[in-house]
């Protein structure tokens, strides 16, 4: 199959645009663990996700793991897009979570799909306003909304259907975008009003009620 069609935003795109990307794009996989782009590199691609996940983060000069945001299949990577438009190095770290396969689309020819295509330029900048509206939602989270209310539906959210979460505190503290002690210390406060077990690597959420009311806060 095209991998084209795996991007219903370019169902539409004009055949000259068709041309260069299905030309000159190439297919790339990487395994799970590879970090894909660095700080201080500028990209040599545009990377659009065909399938697996992943994780775009940034490290504090204290050495914290911050979570920015993921993109998954049928998405493109909008920090090799920006970077590329910007003429900017990446501030940021893209880390394959699963297996990934992406297509790989060459600075040249982004640029020039860029400068014919309507529809190509509609589907990058689409991408990187919704990026950028996400990175507002989290500005405003980290900003505006308490820790203990985070952290009630993060466990929520990924707490299976026996209520283990699998996960450690340092996990936890990257996706809330905070410090491992803040979060290993609201944890210790959920215990000790027994709405979840403490193990190692994993915690066990037993209140679901409790933490829902924190969580709606």
């Amino acid at each position: 199959m095209d991998w084209i069609e795996h991007f219903p935003a370019l169902s539409a795109l004009e055949p000259a645009a068709r041309a260069i990307l299905a030309g000159r794009a190439r297919t790339r996989r990487f395994p799970a663990g590879t970090t894909i782009v660095g700080p201080g590199h500028a990209p040599d691609d545009m990377l659009l996700l065909i399938r697996g996940t992943i994780r775009v983060q940034q490290w504090s000069e204290q050495g914290r793991e911050i979570v920015l945001f993921r993109a998954h299949g049928g998405e493109s990577c909008v920090l090799t897009a920006a970077c590329m438009l910007a003429y900017q190095d990446y501030d940021a770290e893209a880390v394959t979570e699963t297996e990934v396969e992406a297509v790989a689309l060459p600075r040249a020819a982004f640029e020039e799909a860029i400068a014919v295509s309507p529809t190509f330029r509609r589907f990058v900048f689409t991408a990187v306003s919704r990026r950028m509206a996400e990175l507002f939602q989290v500005i405003d989270e980290i900003a505006f909304r308490r820790v203990d209310g985070r952290l009630a539906r993060k466990l929520l959210a990924m707490a299976a259907a026996d209520g283990t979460v699998a996960t450690t505190h340092q996990e936890l503290a990257a996706e809330l975008r905070t410090a491992r002690e803040v979060v290993s210390r609201q944890l210790h406060d959920f215990r000790q009003r027994g709405w979840v077990n403490l193990g190692r690597g994993a915690i066990e959420v037993r209140d679901r009620a409790a933490l829902g009311a924190v969580a709606a806060m």
